[in-house]
């Protein structure tokens, strides 16, 4: 293997391409990212590792706007995410102004995958470390979308999907839960998915609303209310499976 994996344009004799492989395993070493699509809302929620305590943390985010109609979240190396997001927020702004029309959301999708394909194919060069979930409203139509595009430069549309780590339970536990939602329904699914891998609640969490009037970032107090709220319903659950205690005679 090792003659294999120090050129990223170097098949193996299996037919593995290990930088691109490598690439996927720094993904899924990557903090958890969440998206789910409603019927007139899409949500967005990543895992945040808390700061340090003289961090300022508005300088850290996971979840950023490429235009006034599409957000993005990523899991993997945010370098690479921040090289990949002034590309491609460059992008739209150049199809505005050549085209004068927003992109939309398929459209920057295949961009930000036909970029990271390049860095797979390319001598000099290492693929980018990390997946992007990408959500908007098409401009035409207004129809909401999500798509995810992983390091070897492969795209597909999604009602729900999560990146990063523990991202196997995370879709076993949307692809029980998830039906069409709309409102605060979509935002309560996207982080009980998220409350499936971590511990404390609402302060390690980032969540970003995109509607038809733009991106919203939730508040801490917000998102703790919607915590409190979801862990309420899952104490009243639990009740309500016990027996009742039996009367006295």
């Amino acid at each position: 293997m090792a003659r294999y994996d120090r050129a990223i344009t170097v098949f193996s004799p299996d037919g593995h391409l290990f930088q691109v492989e490598y690439a996927l395993e720094a993904v899924r070493k990557g903090n958890a990212a969440v998206g789910v699509r409603g019927t007139d809302t899409i949500v967005l929620g990543v895992e945040k590792k808390s700061t340090a305590k003289l961090q300022d943390s508005r300088t850290v985010k996971k979840i950023v706007s490429l235009d006034n109609h599409i957000a993005l979240a990523c899991a993997g190396l945010k370098a690479d995410a921040r090289v990949l997001i002034n590309r491609a927020r460059i992008e739209c702004q150049s199809h505005r102004l050549t085209v004068e029309d927003p992109v939309s959301v398929e459209y920057i999708t295949r961009y930000i995958a036909g970029l990271q394909q390049k860095y797979t194919q390319s001598g000099g060069v290492r693929p980018f470390g990390l997946s992007t979930l990408i959500v908007g409203f098409d401009p035409y139509t207004g129809v909401p979308s999500l798509y995810q595009t992983d390091p070897s430069g492969t795209f597909s549309a999604w009602k729900a999907n999560i990146t990063g780590r523990n991202s196997n339970s995370i879709r076993e536990f949307l692809e029980k839960n998830y039906k069409e939602t709309s409102g605060q329904e979509t935002v309560k699914l996207a982080i009980r998915a998220l409350l499936e891998v971590v511990d404390s609640g609402g302060k390690n969490i980032e969540i970003a609303v995109m509607t038809k009037d733009g991106l919203r970032q939730l508040e801490e107090g917000e998102i703790d209310a919607i915590v409190a709220e979801i862990e309420a319903e899952k104490a009243a659950a639990e009740a309500a499976k016990k027996p009742p205690a039996p009367k006295e005679t």
